[in-house]
């Protein structure tokens, strides 16, 4: 009996996320309407606050039959006021999964440019229409695009593309998806209103299916500066990031095409078109040292391939072999690839190796990454056992290896960045926590920034008691980059961390009311999903939230210190106010007098001293 031949097959991303789109947080109807929310209303706001735009998002779920009972397809549209997004970039936008502008190392509320997309793929997977996506940059002409995605392809397919007059900037995009909004109404609710909380600078308005309206109103009219993109920690870097640094950082061949043979002959002041290979060399050689790098590598190559002008735009460069010295080429006269020998005592043998090797050690350590200065760098080479001059793409394998170790363990480099971070800042959290909440008792902190892997973090928190909090404390709101995090709570960092604190210790006892609001922003936050709804308890992370929560709770504590003798002191003077005027009514009778003594003053005296 013959064994049957295993079959491979490569697939798109957006069919694999087609297969499981679990792991986006689309399962099922509830969750996939509040993701698609998030998604949606996530960008807008990420859109708003790259460009300092006060957010004004406009949220409308509208179910497609009435009559009809959940789950059943509704209609999804999310407006903003943003920059809007041009027309060529739309389609790739919403009809292609992993495109997008979320890819640097900076912080956003996105990660991968594909939860709006993969919301768009939902909506199509189970009712079959198209996206609409309705695009304004100038504040006069609005692109109107209905998309469907070619999953099998991972491409956009364009049913229709209009242009139409408008007044105001923005994009708006509408979805049609199987949802159930009986089930996932009260978290969409809830991650609307929490939303407004860490966002107090944006106005949020939400149309629910019922025709109820939930205007959030900004309060807050100062946007955080935006952040920005930065290099990479040396703490945060394995082999293959170095790898692809590497590529980056390597200086490609230029293509000898008929554009850059002119520059060549206009850099090298060459005004006769039919001039030999000698005395284009000898040119070459009076002007080395004022011509691009460009000019340099075309200049070194003709060196080797003793070629005039004219027959250098007949061949194609295939490699550039440096440890065998040869360099390989395609005649397009002779339709064959041939090779010439490359002499190491040439002039021009550094200029090509150096093309090819990239960037020395050192020069790529303080261009690549930051916060590596010259000396740190040629310090780091010591520790690592590489000479500083190195250069990068001479390194093997096992070279390769040896410096991500030592990256990663070498203690001298200075912590990362925080500057590229933007947290919301200790008084618009205690502004959005004194308004939602109107407690008796508020504190805030913000912790100085730290690291993980290299990635820098801030811990925003703030605490409250009283007013108008229910009981049954401590009621924990989570946020990541502004992102409200309202499911898979168990298993995140933040409730590790509450759930483990002695909260007797500080005078908290019972089920009191009290919120605590933790937010935590960095480049790179460490989602266990990609439907980033819970934060793994990175130890960096951990000692971080530690720390803000004590200090928080210690404040809790002196409040609770103050507020328990306040209600002592009110109780005693409720009760001297019960039986003084009882005592002293005896008193009276019982010496025979009419007159009773001044026990309002001395209940006066009293409470005056309790306050003391």
């Amino acid at each position: 009996m013959s064994l049957l031949k295993e079959k491979f097959n490569q697939i798109s991303p957006s069919e694999f996320f087609y297969s499981n789109r679990d792991l986006a947080g689309f399962s099922n109807p509830t969750r996939s309407l509040y993701t698609a929310v998030r998604e949606f209303v996530e960008n807008a706001l990420d859109a708003c606050d790259q460009k300092g735009i006060l957010p004004n998002i406009h949220l409308t779920i509208k179910p497609v039959e009435q009559d009809k009972s959940d789950p059943r397809a509704y209609i999804l549209t999310v407006k903003d006021n943003g920059p809007g997004m041009e027309a060529k970039h739309v389609p790739l936008a919403f009809g292609t999964v992993l495109y997008g502008s979320k890819f640097g190392l900076k912080q956003a509320r996105g990660m991968f440019g594909l939860g709006a997309t993969m919301a768009i793929l939902y909506g199509q997977i189970t009712t079959n229409k198209p996206v609409v996506v309705k695009s304004c940059v100038d504040g006069k002409t609005q692109d109107e695009f209905e998309l469907l995605l070619d999953i099998q392809k991972n491409k956009p397919v364009i049913l229709k593309h209009n242009t139409r007059p408008a007044s105001r900037k923005g994009l708006s995009v509408s979805i049609c998806l199987e949802g159930d909004y009986s089930k996932a109404g009260t978290k969409i609710r809830d991650y609307v209103y929490e939303t407004s909380l860490i966002t107090p600078y944006a106005t949020i308005t939400f149309d629910d299916p019922k025709g109820q309206k939930f205007h959030h109103a900004k309060f807050v009219s100062d946007i955080p500066p935006p952040p920005t993109i930065i290099r990479p920690h040396p703490h945060g870097i394995d082999v293959e990031r170095i790898r692809r640094m590497i590529l980056e950082s390597q200086f490609e061949i230029p293509t000898i095409d008929d554009k850059m043979i002119e520059k060549v002959r206009k850099d090298l002041g060459l005004s006769k078109k039919n001039l030999g290979f000698t005395v284009i060399m000898q040119k070459a050689r009076k002007k080395w040292k004022h011509l691009s790098r460009q000019v340099r590598v075309v200049v070194a190559l003709m060196s080797f391939l003793k070629m005039d002008f004219e027959r250098l735009s007949k061949i194609k460069i295939e490699d550039i072999d440096v440890p065998n010295r040869k360099l390989h080429y395609w005649d397009f006269g002779d339709s064959q690839s041939k090779t010439v020998e490359m002499e190491s005592e040439s002039q021009y043998y550094k200029q090509l190796t150096n093309t090819v090797q990239g960037e020395p050690l050192n020069t790529f350590l303080t261009k690549r990454f930051q916060r590596v200065g010259p000396t740190t760098a040629v310090k780091f080479a010591t520790f690592a056992g590489f000479k500083p001059e190195k250069r990068m793409g001479t390194m093997t394998n096992q070279e390769l290896v040896k410096l991500s170790e030592s990256l990663q363990k070498f203690e001298d480099f200075m912590s990362p960045d925080p500057s590229c971070l933007a947290p919301l800042g200790e008084g618009p959290l205690e502004k959005g926590i004194k308004k939602f909440f109107n407690p008796d008792f508020t504190a805030v902190v913000q912790r100085p920034a730290s690291a993980y892997s290299g990635f820098p973090f801030v811990i925003e928190m703030g605490i409250a008691y009283g007013g108008d909090i229910k009981p049954g404390g401590p009621h924990v709101y989570r946020y990541a980059n502004r992102i409200p995090l309202l499911y898979d709570e168990g298993s995140d960092v933040v409730l590790k961390v509450v759930n483990e604190t002695d909260w007797g210790r500080y005078k908290v006892k019972g089920e009191p009311p009290f919120i605590i609001v933790s937010h935590i922003c960095s480049t790179r936050i460490p989602y266990k999903t990609a439907g980033k709804e819970n934060v793994a308890d990175r130890p960096e992370i951990e000692r971080e939230l530690r720390l803000a929560l004590q200090y928080l709770s210690r404040k809790l504590s002196a409040y609770m210190s103050k507020k328990g003798q306040a209600e002592m002191a009110k109780k005693r003077a409720n009760l001297y106010a019960k039986y003084v005027p009882l005592i002293s009514q005896f008193c009276t009778e019982l010496a025979g007098k009419k007159k009773e003594p001044n026990y309002k003053q001395m209940l006066e005296e009293g409470m005056r001293v309790e306050k003391q």
